[in-house]
């Protein structure tokens, strides 16, 4: 007789966690996946991605220093975060010329000679890479704009 009381209760656990197990399922199923960026993926996607002519001169480690600074930059104006930090209300519009700027700007600090040919270069291809995986979405129509 416990023999079947104990059998009755296993199947009564197991009933109960297929049904929580299979309501989660379906629930984590409706919600897309958060891209997710990782800067080693990021740095090997943008080296590959570069021209020629840029990915000649530039390094591995230099395409990372770019961007690292543009993260850097990102980081300032409230465009990225950990998810932990508020969140920016409104959209947040960050110009290509302005990064460049503060990329060479960081990059002359420090003594690295990068050209803004270079510098737009990477960061070009950083944006694919982060349209790629889905972290930005496509840019904002005239009407969408920060004076509307």
């Amino acid at each position: 007789m416990m023999v079947v009381y104990g059998f009755v209760v296993v199947a009564i656990v197991f009933a109960i966690a297929a049904f929580v197990i299979g309501r989660e399922a379906r629930r984590l199923d409706a919600v897309p996946p958060q891209p997710t960026f990782d800067l080693d993926e990021a740095v090997q996607w943008v080296a590959e991605n570069l021209p020629f002519e840029v990915s000649a001169v530039l390094s591995h480690d230099d395409v990372r220093r770019i961007i690292d600074w543009n993260l850097e930059y990102f980081r300032m104006k409230g465009v990225s975060g950990n998810g932990h930090s508020p969140e920016s209300v409104g959209p947040v519009v960050v110009g290509g010329a302005e990064t460049v700027d503060y990329v060479l700007a960081r990059a002359e600090a420090l003594g690295s000679p990068y050209t803004p040919v270079q510098v737009h270069a990477v960061l070009d291809a950083q944006l694919t890479y982060l349209e790629a995986i889905g972290a930005i979405g496509p840019e904002a129509s005239p009407d969408e704009g920060p004076d509307h």
